[in-house]
């Protein structure tokens, strides 16, 4: 569990935070950078995220993947990195004693990675797999196709993985000047967490800050999202299948929102865990599904509320029609106040549980930082979340559940969007 943390501000922009853990032998190093694929202009789609995979391909000290691989293996560490909407971000999980060498291989990766070429014409194979992998499969692509809907006319309407065809085309120049724009100590958040050296603040300059120059490029924001929608949007993808995937998605608060916290909380209660009210009514009364769910995945000014469920496709109308039901009574009659007691302990035992690890813990402090331009600690986050009170949920609700502005995607074998666009009027 976090002890404190410390947070520094360098003259350059950098962020560091450190964050010493009790009771643990782990270190983890997670560099943040203020963009994703809501950053990229029009005609480099996917740019972001295919920076993300140059990275390991090569430095000019480690020329080959492997060579990246071998070194961080032989003393069992975790590495990966990610691409959001939002941010990229990298990290090194590893035994705490070996924390200088996942410091500098990181920072060797970010500052020194080839590009090379050949390297490059063959990643842009292995991405389009990977866009193959997620377009083949409805349980991974339904959110893509939702979130498609609710943003739509927005860069947050974008595939992270970006356009298959805009990937065959784009240069490492190109790339190149995209990385160089956004990978500066401005846009950077560092994290330290774990079992975590004295010196640490020495490595992080040693193998990183002191390579930057005076001359830093600053790379453009994105535009925030601005709502348009005015009636619901139904969007069907044919896929003959036995089980369809269906997803519910409704505009709902973002990181920066002070409503967030009831937000959580409303999608605990109607699908958060198995005893929520989706789950008992969709699987356990009807067995209608295997799998349902309800989340509230935030960006940073604006989030989705996002309903999603693996269903029998012969009784889809029916499962639909529940779903709405469960959302219209919420919206008239609230929560009980025992019902959201038990949500905020459900939400308070997730944090306290992930506190337990030092990639969450950096995960935490580092999205805060780069997102909020602040950090909140567990405690303080758990406080916010103890003081929503019903009233506050079920107005919630009736903010997010509007049906004029739904969007509902399925993957499964219909063509006639008529025949859901009546279910959502008349429910």
């Amino acid at each position: 569990m976090v002890s404190k943390y410390k947070f520094k501000k360098y003259s350059n922009g950098l962020r560091l935070i450190t964050a010493p853990m009790k009771g643990t032998e782990a270190a983890t190093i997670f560099f943040f950078f203020e963009v994703g694929s809501r950053y990229e202009p029009d005609n480099l789609t996917g740019a972001a995220h295919f920076i993300e995979h140059m990275m390991f391909k090569g430095t000019k000290k480690r020329p080959t993947t492997l060579m990246i691989a071998k070194e961080l293996d032989r003393f069992g560490a975790e590495f990966n990195a990610m691409t959001s909407k939002d941010f990229t971000g990298y990290y090194v999980k590893i035994n705490h004693e070996k924390l200088e060498l996942g410091c500098e291989i990181l920072s060797d990766m970010i500052l020194n990675s080839m590009f090379d070429e050949k390297e490059l014409e063959r990643e842009k194979g292995v991405i389009i797999e990977e866009i193959n992998m997620y377009h083949d499969n409805p349980l991974m692509y339904i959110e893509d196709r939702v979130e498609t809907l609710i943003y739509k006319g927005s860069t947050l309407a974008r595939e992270v993985a970006g356009e298959k065809e805009m990937l065959r085309q784009v240069s490492r120049a190109d790339l190149l000047n995209f990385k160089n724009a956004y990978y500066s100590p401005k846009r950077t958040v560092v994290v330290v967490a774990g079992k975590i050296p004295r010196d640490i603040e020495k490595l992080i300059k040693k193998y990183y800050l002191k390579h930057f120059g005076k001359k830093v490029f600053n790379g453009a924001g994105f535009e925030k999202f601005v709502p348009t929608q005015k009636q619901s949007r139904v969007d069907l993808m044919f896929k003959k299948t036995n089980q369809v995937q269906l997803a519910l998605g409704f505009l709902g608060p973002g990181y920066e929102s002070d409503k967030l916290e009831a937000a959580n909380l409303l999608a605990v209660i109607l699908g958060g865990n198995m005893s929520s009210r989706l789950f008992i009514q969709v699987r356990e009364r009807r067995g209608l599904a295997y799998f349902v769910r309800c989340a509230m995945d935030p960006y940073q000014d604006i989030g989705a509320m996002i309903v999603r469920a693996g269903l029998d496709r012969v009784r889809i109308d029916e499962a639909l029609q529940v779903i709405l039901s469960e959302l219209k009574k919420i919206k008239k009659y609230g929560v009980a106040a025992k019902e959201l007691k038990d949500a905020k302990e459900f939400l308070r035992g997730k944090i306290l549980l992930s506190m337990e690890d030092s990639s969450d813990v950096a995960g935490w402090f580092g999205k805060q930082a780069l997102l909020l331009k602040k950090t909140m600690t567990p405690d303080q986050k758990i406080a916010r979340l103890m003081k929503v009170r019903p009233s506050e949920i079920k107005k919630m609700a009736n903010e997010i559940f509007d049906k004029k502005l739904l969007n509902l995607a399925i993957i499964g074998p219909y063509k006639n969007k008529k025949k859901f666009q009546k279910i959502i009027e008349t429910a």
